[in-house]
């Protein structure tokens, strides 16, 4: 699967499949389809791990009501354009900015210049001395920046603090992020004001840590939810047992009923991801039957008698 260059940003809307209209717990049930289809730990393509982050990215911005009401309204420049704007001006502005581009006569076939602006004729001073008290385009804020802060389960569960070094512009920069317990896959956490430098006298912009979960050797994570596999004798899946889990949280203790069969999930509740304003996910423990690689002699022996006085047969339906 071949990655998409950064400058084909598709819809977000596209990325996830679903309609404009959708509600969000349509767009949620498309996230969590497409990511158990593309997370780097189920998917060993080559591209999976960029669709993945590609979802994410999409997720984010529409799973937040506000944010998504701005990407409606504003589309890929969503980040870029000033709070206070609205559509109607920003769509100007950017129909004239498309009109021919920075040229002798300065910006668009009209220039600067000649009184137009674009090929429709609007003046720059119209258009922008309004918006911008008659200094041209005069303060800007800066703009929003975006850098991946890779989180094991662990600290995703816990939450914390981390340090984190950026090359940028202007040389190196530490800056420290407040991770909150139960941060989530493509989950943003804002630094306001660590962003791009606002021009003359206007507020910078804001940074904005992209979360990205580790692949972890015992957990698998789909939105606050956690997976992990437990181990069983065939003894143990035949007649029952308890037995240990481990969980980010601490060990727990998990009853397994007689007659569990390989695949079987058993729901820890709530023992998966945090959730700051509700239920935290929950840890699913999935069955995997183990046999002995190398039986003793006693082993095969009982298993031969057993096999001789079983009538059971797992392909029978």
């Amino acid at each position: 699967m071949a990655s998409r260059p950064q400058t084909e940003r598709r819809d977000f809307y596209e990325v996830l499949g679903v309609p404009r209209s959708s509600s969000q717990d349509e767009i949620q049930r498309a996230y969590r389809k497409l990511a158990r289809t593309y997370h780097p730990d189920v998917n060993s393509d080559p591209g999976a791990e960029d669709r993945f982050k590609e979802i994410s990215e999409a997720y984010d911005v529409l799973s937040d009501p506000e944010t998504r009401r701005r990407y409606d309204d504003f589309g890929p420049d969503f980040r870029q354009v000033p709070p206070d704007m609205d559509a109607e001006t920003w769509a100007r502005i950017r129909a004239g900015a498309g009109a021919g581009g920075p040229g002798p006569g300065g910006f668009g076939q009209g220039g600067f210049g000649q009184g137009g602006f674009g090929q429709g004729g609007i003046n720059i001073e119209d258009l922008l001395g309004g918006l911008f008290g008659g200094r041209g385009f005069g303060p800007i804020r800066g703009a929003d920046t975006e850098a991946e802060l890779e989180l094991t389960v662990e600290e995703a569960f816990q939450g914390g603090r981390r340090s984190v070094t950026l090359e940028g512009p202007n040389g190196r920069r530490t800056f420290e992020v407040k991770i909150p317990a139960g941060v989530t896959n493509g989950q943003r956490i804002r630094l306001a004001g660590q962003g791009g430098q606002g021009s003359e006298g206007a507020p910078n912009g804001d940074l904005y840590f992209v979360v990205r979960i580790a692949p972890h050797p015992r957990y698998r994570v789909d939105g606050r939810d956690l997976y992990v596999d437990l181990p069983l004798s065939p003894w143990e899946a035949a007649l029952g047992t308890s037995v240990a889990v481990e969980t980010p949280g601490g060990e727990m203790k998990v009853k397994v009923p007689a007659g569990t069969s390989s695949g079987k999930r058993l729901r820890l509740r709530h023992r998966g991801l945090p959730h700051p304003r509700g239920n935290a996910g929950h840890l699913y423990a999935e069955i995997r039957i183990m046999v002995p690689a190398k039986p003793t002699d006693e082993e095969r022996r009982l298993f031969e008698q057993l096999a001789d006085a079983s009538t059971f047969d797992p392909r029978s339906r």
